[in-house]
Parts: structure tokens; sequence; C-alpha cells
């Protein structure tokens, strides 16, 4: 009898050892990487799509999955911890876009040099400015998202820009994006404007100049 309670006091006593390893290894999550083809995924206060954006993802950002359950993942990213779809997130790292998609959409773009403007157009037959640009990049490979202002979310800031970087405007609002375009090189950028349709312009032009918000590198 006695052999039999020391056994069992061994028992809990061996649990009572492993299980704040478990816990710990429990409490440290997995690492996962955010699988989209455009635009950011929503971090979310709570499990829902009405649930308040708390912050937002690039393609490829690692975060921290602590749990999973009816499609929806807790994680930790950006310093914050929140919810996201399990459907954007993956164990696998996705591999590094190659950066010669941003010279075929310099490319294609200028073959549609001419084509007149057309508010949302989104084809050789007629472009707006946010059209021509997701048309050049659809082509070459990246998907963006339609408007302007959702391009301007996407990418990362740059200062010093390279052939293909997005450049962004404010022709309405001031601070508001409202026009696209993208740098080719030498000062010059090109874009769908209202009057000239594709063409290039000079990125120190007296009208655009004032009105540059900044760009970004997709």
């Amino acid at each position: 009898m006695l052999k039999r309670i020391l056994s069992v006091l061994l028992f809990f006593a061996l649990a009572a050892a492993v299980a704040p390893s478990l816990d710990k290894a429990h409490a440290a999550g997995k690492t996962y990487y955010v699988n989209i083809d455009s635009g950011s995924l929503n971090v979310r206060k709570a499990p829902s799509t009405r649930a308040a954006i708390i912050t937002r993802l690039t393609k490829g950002k690692a975060l921290t999955v602590y749990s999973q359950s009816k499609g929806w993942a807790r994680v930790s990213a950006n310093g914050k911890q929140g919810y996201v779809s399990s459907s954007f997130i993956t164990t696998r790292k996705p591999a590094a876009p190659s950066s010669n998609y941003r010279t075929k959409a310099v490319a294609i773009a200028k073959s549609n040099l001419g084509v007149r403007y057309r508010y949302g157009g989104t084809s050789p037959s007629g472009f707006d400015c946010s059209g021509f640009v997701g048309y050049s990049y659809k082509k070459a490979g990246k998907s963006l998202p339609r408007t302007a202002s959702q391009m301007a979310s996407t990418g990362r800031p740059v200062s010093s820009l390279s052939p293909g970087d997005l450049m962004f405007y404010a022709t309405g609002a001031p601070g508001r994006v409202s026009h696209v375009a993208i740098y080719i090189g030498n000062g010059k950028m090109i874009h769908s404007a209202t009057s000239y349709g594709v063409s290039i312009a000079s990125t120190s032009n007296s009208y655009w100049k004032p009105r540059y918000l900044g760009a970004k590198r997709i």
C-alpha cells in the first residue's frame, strides 16, 4: 500500500515538474508568416471582421500564433496582440519576390504611351491613374489594390527612388492620396493624367512637385 502511495506521489511530482515547461512552450507560440497576394492583412481586436483594426501586416511578415479556432488565429505582431484570419497565414516563409517585375512594369507602362485617360479605366482602351499602374504591374506578374489610396498602403516607403517605385500625389484634398504614378528614372515618371492620358512627366514639374506625398517600393 505504501509503495502504491509513493508511486502516485512520484507521478504527480513528475507531472508538476513537466507541466511548467509545456505551458511555457505553449505560451511561446509558433512562428507563422503572412501569406497574401497584395494589400495588407488586418489584425483585429477580436475574432470578427467587425472588430477594430489594431495594425496591418504586409506579405511575408513574421507573426507569433498562440492558438487557432473557427477560422481565426490569436497572434502577436508589430508589438500588438490580436486576431487574423487563419486563411492568410502559413508556416512556410514566402519566397522574396524578384525585383525584376518592377523593370517589366516600367516597360509595359511605356508600351501604353498615348492611351487616353478614362475614369475607371483599367485597360488599353482607356486608363485612370490607378488603373494604369495596376494594369502595368499585373502584366508584370504583381497584383496591386485598385485605388491610389489603397496602393499607398502597400510596399515600403522609400526616399531614394528607383525605376518601378510608385509615387503618390494629392491632387484634391491636401495630404490625401488621389493620384499615383510610376517612377522610370532620371527624374521622370509615367502616369495616366486627365489632360494627356498615359504620358511622361518630370518629377520636378511645377504642378506635380508641390503635390508629392511620398513613394513606395512594391
